[in-house]
Parts: structure tokens; C-alpha cells; sequence
């Protein structure tokens, strides 16, 4: 049961994949539903202060070298497209909605990952980018489940 869960945990960690991909797996493994939810969430979260403090800088460096220039880039671009989404959104209050239901939409690249660089562009603080963060998460983990159930309620699994 503990290797079910550090597997759910280790992909909620994983950038693009988080726990969209997470609860899934969990549902298909017959895991709790609550249990799997928390370790889900919090494989998701752990990577949060890091990539709020420490992405920024890695992607300008990295995208100045010579083989992962592109890649770098890549990412750095999409940090600075999400932040400029959000920004349009309003002031600290709507930056914040902003931000938590950027998250929480289930689909690849909306994540806590891309929303936090989103956030460290903005300047929007570790607290309130964590506690959005957090909450966007939650709801996409509730949605992952329900939509995993439905998915193998469809094909009697």
C-alpha cells in the first residue's frame, strides 16, 4: 500500500503531469479517496517554494547555454505568458482568484508549477502564492477524482 501511494505522490511531484495525473493513478489503484487526495496534493505542493524562489533564475541562466538554450527558454516564455494572463485579471484580490483557478483547471500546463513561476514573475508573495496555489490544487484533485470515477464507471472498471 505505501509503494501505491509514494507512486501517487512522486507523479503529483512531476511538472505537467501533478496531480492530474496523480489522482488518477490513485483512483485506478483502488486507493482511498481522501488519503490519496492529501498525498497527492502535498507531492504537488512540495515543489512550490522551490520553484517560486529558484525557477526564474535557473531558466534565464539555462537559457542563455548552448544545448538546453531552447528548452530553458521554452518554460521561461510560458512563466512570463501565464504571468501576463493573470496580471489582466485585476489587482491583489483578482490576482489571487487569478492565480487559484489558474490552477485549478485539470488541464496539462495549468498547474502549480506554471502557475507559481507565474506568480514569482508578478511578485505576487510566497504566502499568497502558496495558499492560492494550494487551493487551485485541491479543486483540480477533486475534479481528477470525480472524473476518474466517471471514466471507469464508463467502461466498467
Amino acid at each position: 500500500m505505501l509503494k501505491k501511494y509514494l507512486i501517487c505522490f512522486f507523479v503529483s511531484m512531476a511538472p505537467l503531469i501533478e496531480v492530474r495525473g496523480g489522482m488518477p493513478i490513485a483512483v485506478g489503484m483502488g486507493l482511498p479517496e481522501i488519503p490519496a487526495l492529501i498525498i497527492c496534493t502535498l507531492g504537488n505542493m512540495i515543489p512550490v517554494p522551490i520553484v517560486y524562489f529558484l525557477a526564474r533564475k535557473v531558466l534565464r541562466w539555462g537559457s542563455k547555454k548552448k544545448y538546453i538554450g531552447k528548452m530553458f527558454s521554452f518554460f521561461l516564455d510560458k512563466g512570463k505568458k501565464a504571468g501576463k494572463k493573470l496580471s489582466h485579471s485585476g489587482k491583489k484580490r483578482g490576482l489571487f482568484l487569478a492565480l487559484m483557478l489558474f490552477v485549478a483547471i485539470p488541464i496539462p500546463g495549468t498547474g502549480a508549477w506554471t502557475g507559481t513561476l507565474a506568480a514569482s514573475f508578478l511578485d505576487i508573495g510566497i504566502k499568497r502564492t502558496t495558499l492560492a496555489v494550494c487551493t487551485g490544487v485541491l479543486i483540480a484533485a477533486v475534479i481528477m477524482t470525480l472524473a476518474s470515477h466517471g471514466f471507469l464507471h464508463i467502461f466498467g472498471l
